[in-house]
């Protein structure tokens, strides 16, 4: 007899890399896999495993790069739609939108900062170096 844990089985549930590639939080099954493995997600507070099965009413926890998404399982889906269906399979939560446009504020400030590059002379700028070396 097949174990309880396969998702042909349960409905209603899903693996939690499945869920995440079909929701579009990642572009392919491995990456999910590997996010899961990595430690990026959590699974109602807990570290999980990338079989485990996630449904309706569960609080998902995905760190991608400086953003941290938390968002509540609606629905899961068997395939990977277009991304209209992909946001109907969970509701982030203000808590969270809130912090990410926060972090977005922020990294946009520091990027600013900063500049942009000025990259190599022109040549113009390489004749008043020139200039300016022949002086001194």
């Amino acid at each position: 007899m097949p174990s309880a844990e396969h998702d042909d089985e349960t409905p209603g549930r899903e693996r939690i890399d499945k869920w995440l590639w079909a929701a579009r939080f990642y572009k392919t099954r491995s990456l999910a896999a590997e996010a899961v493995a990595g430690g990026k997600i959590a699974l109602n507070g807990e570290r999980p495993k990338r079989a485990k099965l996630v449904g309706a009413g569960d609080t998902v926890t995905i760190r991608q790069g400086a953003y941290t998404h938390t968002v509540v399982v609606r629905d899961v889906s068997e395939r990977r739609g277009p991304a209209a269906e992909a946001a109907l399979l969970y509701e982030e939560t203000a808590s969270s939108r809130a912090a990410r446009e926060a972090m977005a504020i922020q990294l946009k400030a520091a990027s600013a900062a900063f500049g942009p590059s000025p990259g190599r002379p022109t040549k113009r700028d390489r004749r008043d170096i020139e200039r300016w070396k022949d002086r001194h």
